[in-house]
């Protein structure tokens, strides 16, 4: 059964930084593109950093310039570092395949929260 594990939240002043880690089993990380996703209360989840088996990768225009996403093949996981966080940036912050690549996502994670607040 693949699992996807997400871990490195937690409460951060606006400007700060966080990196956030996402371990895969299975099959699903190395032959797939991947993504970072994030869900705000009352908001969909939406799609901010994503990238393919080789390294290619694209973001949000919200988060463009601030947050790098990188993978690590090798430990089947996938990373976000986060920079120049601000409170909009607070969610929960979940990891995939990319969906918008792929054309579908496994089950979910259960998501690391990410608070950005002074």
């Amino acid at each position: 059964q693949v699992q996807l594990v997400e871990s490195g939240g937690g409460l951060v002043q606006p400007g700060g930084s966080l990196r956030l880690s996402c371990a895969a089993s299975g099959s699903i990380f190395s032959i797939n593109p991947m993504g970072w996703y994030r869900q705000a209360p009352g908001k969909e989840r939406e799609l901010v950093a994503a990238i393919t088996v080789g390294g290619s990768t694209r973001y949000a225009d919200s988060v463009k310039g601030r947050f790098t996403i990188s993978r690590d093949n090798a430990k089947n996981t996938v990373y976000l570092q986060m920079n120049s966080l601000k409170p909009e940036d607070t969610a929960v912050y979940y990891c995939n395949t990319d969906l918008f690549s792929t054309g579908w996502t496994t089950p979910w994670g259960q998501g690391t929260q990410v608070t950005v607040s002074s």
